[in-house]
């Protein structure tokens, strides 16, 4: 039965099958962000997504926006672009300067959902090493990045920025290679967009996004693998 939950101070969530259809995965409303639940809610296939002045609203949609980790990612021109760059790229070395890129203005939007409350609880994430960045540099100027969550084989994306042309998609390029390399299985993107399409994501039905959750959530992936470094792209 598809209905909406009001969570409480403990941490437990509704499956995600019940999901209202409309809005398309809206499970629950409330709670708070602390670091253990937000673990349990991506362990689970259920992210916030919400508005500065909203109450916290958590979703699971149906169908979820999926990559396969694969090496090299990209178009040809992708590939020759990163080719001829100088940029330089690094794991975990400007987390909360990445999650602040990704917050800020887009040409598409009035505003950003990655408010002030959700940049610092990311962080609180990321200091108990359970979120991750990539970065791209031209020289010491950040010019792209994102951030997401590893669970067990999945990687879980949040958000991506570029403020150069093709950074963003540079960063994801490296993201790849280096869940490619540590054998995850899936990267979720979670609400499909016309970015994702343009870089390959595919539509998978929920419930065949949380059988694949389920089978790679527990698999253990040594941490060092998120250890602070400069990374080189590979063709």
């Amino acid at each position: 039965m598809n209905s909406l939950s009001y969570l409480n101070q403990s941490i437990g969530f509704p499956p995600p099958e019940q999901a209202l259809t409309d809005p398309n995965g809206l499970l629950a409303i409330g709670g708070d962000l602390r670091p253990d639940r937000l673990a349990q809610a991506y362990y689970q296939g259920i992210f916030p997504w919400f508005n500065a002045k909203d109450p916290i609203l958590w979703w699971s949609p149906d169908p979820r926006a999926v990559f396969t980790p694969s090496h090299p990612f990209g178009s040809k021109s992708l590939i020759k672009c990163l080719k001829k760059s100088a940029w330089r790229f690094t794991i975990n070395q400007a987390f909360l300067d990445v999650v602040a890129g990704c917050a800020g203005p887009r040409n598409t939007q009035d505003g950003t959902w990655i408010s002030a409350e959700i940049q610092m609880a990311y962080y609180e994430l990321h200091l108990q090493g359970k979120a991750h960045s990539i970065e791209v540099w031209d020289g010491e100027q950040l010019v792209g990045g994102l951030y997401g969550i590893p669970v067990g084989g999945v990687f879980c994306g949040e958000s991506m920025f570029h403020r150069q042309t093709n950074a963003s998609k540079a960063a994801f390029a490296i993201l790849n290679q280096h869940l490619v390399k540590h054998n995850f299985q899936l990267i979720d993107a979670q609400v499909m967009n016309p970015h994702l399409v343009s870089l390959g994501a595919k539509a998978l039905p929920r419930s065949e996004f949380l059988t694949l959750l389920h089978q790679y959530r527990d698999r253990t992936t040594s941490a060092s693998i998120w250890n602070k470094q400069e990374v080189f792209i590979e063709f």
